[in-house]
């Protein structure tokens, strides 16, 4: 079990101490964890003894200990295929079921990734007319987004792909406007330029969505809402099916809040884009 799991398992069991600094630590995790126990004290206005004591209730010898479990844990946001691949990760005579079963836990353990509180918030962003919409994934999540900015796109106006190379971000920031909402997917091994993306969407005062695995992406940190789901499925290759899941059971409430307002979009886009007979006949 990771940190995080252990510190959110912990629940009703922590003092109002323990609390402030589990809402530090969970707020930028696990880069609070690793700053020194001084700095950390003094963000979270608490003593230092204190937060050596929170540290034994995880099983840490000390805060050095549970620095290094924080330091295992971000290793593992690293592994390629090569170090994933096991020798019996399905099995070969039934190799469909096998995998698909392994999906179907992971799908089940998004359940407990996604509070119904946290839902709701996102879809308020997403939902939200006043604001812009901007999306963007990693090399491989990219798919993602597009596929989330396809679907809503028919739902509603001002939603924008950001593309992968920097050499065009200027643009989008420039549209960028305060309280806007830049939605961003990144899994191991992690698109390091996303995290200077990141930051320029703060400094512009934007909110950010940020769906990553529980290793936490780097350029999560300072989201306003952190998804981290699971992607584990024992094979050389981590599933990005949880991640297509999320965004499919968003789409539903986000078409469905203002039906009718959608229904007339979609109709007008589907006017729009279909080519009528005798110009296709051209």
């Amino acid at each position: 079990m990771d940190i995080r799991q252990q510190i959110e398992e912990l629940g009703d069991q922590l003092t109002p101490t323990e609390r402030k600094l589990t809402s530090v630590l969970l707020a930028d995790y696990p880069f609070a964890g690793l700053e020194p126990i001084q700095d950390l004290s003094k963000r979270a206005h608490i003593s230092a003894p204190s937060i050596s004591r929170f540290v034994n209730k995880l099983g840490c010898a000390g805060f050095q200990e549970f620095q290094q479990r924080l330091v295992q844990e971000l290793k593992h946001g690293s592994k390629s295929p090569i170090d994933l691949k096991t020798d019996s990760a399905i099995d070969h005579k039934a190799p469909l079921v096998s995998y698909l079963s392994r999906i179907d836990k992971l799908n089940a353990g998004l359940i407990d990734c996604v509070t119904p509180a946290q839902f709701t918030r996102i879809c308020d962003l997403l939902c939200d007319p006043r604001r812009r919409i901007f999306m963007i994934g990693g090399r491989m999540s990219d798919s993602i987004a597009d596929f989330f900015v396809k679907h809503l796109r028919q739902i509603r106006k001002d939603v924008f792909h950001i593309p992968s190379s920097r050499e065009f971000w200027p643009e989008y920031l420039l549209r960028m406007r305060p309280k806007d909402v830049v939605l961003m997917i990144d899994f191991r091994r992690y698109q390091p330029n996303l995290a200077l993306l990141s930051e320029r969407v703060q400094a512009r005062k934007g909110q950010t969505i940020f769906i990553t695995d529980k290793w936490i992406s780097p350029a999560a940190k300072g989201a306003s809402e952190l998804v981290s789901i699971p992607i584990e499925s024992g094979t050389l290759w981590d599933s990005y099916l949880p991640a297509f899941a999320l965004v499919e059971a968003l789409l539903v409430p986000l078409a469905e809040r203002d039906w009718e307002a959608t229904k007339n979009r979609i109709a007008e886009w589907d006017n729009l884009r279909d080519v009528p007979q005798n110009a296709e006949a051209e």
